[in-house]
């Protein structure tokens, strides 16, 4: 296994956008690159209606860190529930980064001085991903970090869930946790106000809200857990799947409403090959399981077993 390999990807799922979303953000970050393209072929086509040799995923990197686009259809919208926080050294990195992203987007919270910065700004770009772009003060941890916020009837519930994840996750920890104070109604005394943390070696972030908001976490933005063995993807299925329903393809949702995809690295190997009738056997497998199974997608990939009926 690549040590240096990213164990959770985020995973975004636009409507038809996503060359020219994955083109914009390379744009704006160092040390930013587009990788692997996969496309749509005949197999699926009364599952994800998408036209044959149509992009289906882009994989890229923003200062470093691993994502992937997906073009999926009109199904799912982002929401600011998940974010991503951009630490930035310079007060010029923060504006240029707020200028490009502000063009055709929508301010959440305004680029001002706030208590906990002295540049900080909450911008949804004109693809409707949120991003959070901060004057980070002193040592900056990670550049681009996930952050989760939870609302509604997820709120209350952040400190639970950085405990469950960070017990799930190898090479894990809470890094530090800020919480409201007796006079911030309507958020109780105690809740998390900012927390981060690591997981599997990568930082993210969580925030809670009783404030009134119409969004809530969704299919838009998932994190894709990229696994070895069957026994990994057996584990992080068993512990994070919590609606049934949700399961499908190697996607679920945990019992905060957060989606994940479990799947195998091997299965990207598989749906880059040349040979366009194993990858239509490949996709017409998977697209038949829930939670993945490798020896099957390996027997159909060798032609040793049919397609699953």
């Amino acid at each position: 296994m690549n040590k240096n390999k990213q164990k959770i990807v985020p995973h975004l799922w636009f409507d038809r956008q996503a060359e020219e979303a994955v083109g914009f953000y390379t744009s704006l970050f160092e040390n930013s690159q587009i990788g692997e393209t996969t496309r749509y072929g005949e197999a699926g086509q009364e599952v994800h209606g998408q036209k044959p040799g149509s992009v289906m995923t882009i994989e890229f990197k923003l200062a470093g860190h691993q994502f992937i686009a997906l073009n999926g259809g009109p199904h799912f919208k982002f929401t600011p529930a998940i974010s991503f926080i951009v630490n930035c050294e310079l007060e010029e990195e923060v504006d240029e980064l707020w200028a490009n992203l502000s063009q055709g987007g929508e301010p959440l919270m305004p680029l001002d001085e706030y208590p906990f910065s002295k540049k900080y700004g909450w911008i949804e770009d004109k693809f409707g991903l949120s991003w959070q772009v901060i004057l980070a003060e002193g040592n900056v941890p990670q550049k681009i970090m996930p952050s989760l916020m939870f609302v509604g009837e997820a709120y209350g519930q952040a400190e639970e869930a950085i405990n469950f994840y960070t017990s799930l996750f190898n090479n894990s920890e809470i890094k530090q946790i800020a919480r409201y104070g007796p006079d911030q109604e309507p958020d109780k005394e105690e809740a998390i106000m900012y927390a981060d943390f690591k997981l599997h070696g990568q930082m993210f972030a969580a925030m809670e809200s009783a404030h009134e908001h119409d969004f809530f976490f969704n299919e838009a933005i998932s994190l894709l857990v990229e696994c070895e063995s069957q026994k990994e993807i057996d584990y992080f299925w068993e512990n994070l799947s919590a609606v049934p329903e949700a399961e499908q393809c190697g996607w679920l949702k945990d019992k905060f409403g957060v989606s994940w995809q479990v799947a195998p690295m091997i299965l990207h190997e598989m749906l880059r090959d040349s040979n366009t009738e194993k990858v239509e056997r490949v996709t017409k497998a998977f697209l038949q399981m829930k939670k993945f199974d490798i020896q099957k997608l390996q027997d159909v990939y060798e032609g040793n077993q049919s397609v699953i009926k």
